[in-house]
């Protein structure tokens, strides 16, 4: 009886972990940078992890980064195209990343943090 009573507070703990953990979620950082520097640093992260640009677009006060995975040497073509967007925040003079893979966004931070 001790473990029917173990299983069922296990459970109601385990329901209410799952419902908690949506609600944490954190804002995206903003940065303290131009748009231009921002795109010049984003180009450089994407070459250093095997992606290539393919083309940067203007959309009001965001630009909006296509780019693609590279054959990475193996000869099988390019991977699809993906997007990633850096939004302009004219009120607040800051930059924000939407849309970015956290292993690229790591390093964009870095390099965005050093002055």
């Amino acid at each position: 009886m001790a473990c029917w009573k173990q299983g069922i507070w296990l459970a109601a703990g385990l329901i209410l972990a799952g419902t908690a953990a949506p609600a944490q979620g954190r804002s995206p950082k903003k940065y303290h940078a131009t748009n231009e520097h921002a795109v010049v640093v984003t180009r450089d992260v994407l070459g250093r992890h095997g992606y290539v640009v393919v083309r940067v677009e203007d959309v009001g006060n965001d630009r909006v980064i296509w780019y693609r995975r590279g054959n990475m040497g193996k000869g099988k073509g390019k991977g699809p195209l993906v997007k990633m967007i850096i939004r302009r925040i004219p009120a607040e003079d800051r930059i924000v990343f939407v849309d970015v893979p956290s292993p690229l966004l790591v390093d964009i931070d870095l390099r965005l943090r050093v002055p």
